[in-house]
């Protein structure tokens, strides 16, 4: 027996496949990765480490919750300088509902004001945030946005993305629940959010968005073939 859908009928296999098709080893990391990070808020003091503490917080909400941080801040950068004062800092983690007082934001602040004139950069802010990953990680994910930007102009776009990208050995894609198009907009849509839905991923959101998925992965050689297998390195 098949089942019907627009345009085609369903087999008995693709029914069962959709229906019993077992979490993926991705969303599996990452609920393991936030259930980490809560546990470990839970059980830090009142003297934690406010640097720490706002790692766990993003770390918390998945592997985009650096992106997100990353991405508020950018927002608010009007004059495009790259750097925030600690107004626009504690404001920042204070609409991205982040649970920090101002007390901890402000000394987050104050250990990235290393020059004491007020503001501190954005960038090297986030590159702290991140979670620690092996220089090996780090040069993967280089070569994997280096292959994707043929142009080299430190963006990438779906168009970027179509030839390089392993939709092939995407669940909804093998499936037939969606099509390469719809698969590379899901892609570029975890770099965005509705205020931002401009289709073009930077390197910043690229590595903010991998450094996520880096901490919810432990081992290296597994987080080495998982991105070199995507991109097709």
């Amino acid at each position: 027996m098949a089942t019907k859908r627009p345009g085609r009928y369903l087999s008995d296999h693709e029914v069962f496949f959709r229906m019993h098709r077992p979490k993926s080893a991705m969303s599996r990391n990452e609920n393991e990765l936030t259930n980490r990070s809560r546990r470990t808020l839970q059980s830090m003091g009142s003297q934690s480490d406010p640097i720490e503490k706002l790692r766990l917080l993003c770390l918390s909400r998945g592997v985009t919750g650096i992106l997100t941080l990353g991405r508020m801040f950018r927002r608010m950068d009007d004059d495009g300088n790259r750097k925030l004062s600690e107004e626009e800092f504690v404001k920042g983690l204070r609409d991205t509902g982040m649970d920090i007082s101002n007390d901890e934001a402000v000394k987050v602040f104050k250990s990235f004001d290393t020059d004491g004139d007020g503001s501190i950069n954005m960038d090297e802010f986030l590159v702290h945030i991140r979670p620690p990953m092996s220089e090996s990680r780090k040069k993967v994910i280089e070569e994997c946005f280096k292959k994707l930007d043929r142009n080299g102009d430190g963006e990438l776009t779906i168009d970027d993305l179509r030839n390089v990208y392993n939709v092939k050995s995407n669940p909804r894609y093998i499936s037939g629940e969606e099509d390469e198009e719809t698969i590379l907009k899901r892609f570029l849509a975890n770099f965005e959010d509705q205020d931002t839905t401009d289709g073009i991923v930077t390197k910043e959101e690229f590595l903010n968005y991998y450094a996520g998925i880096s901490a919810s992965i432990d081992n290296d050689c597994y987080f080495d073939l998982m991105m070199r297998h995507a991109y097709k390195l």
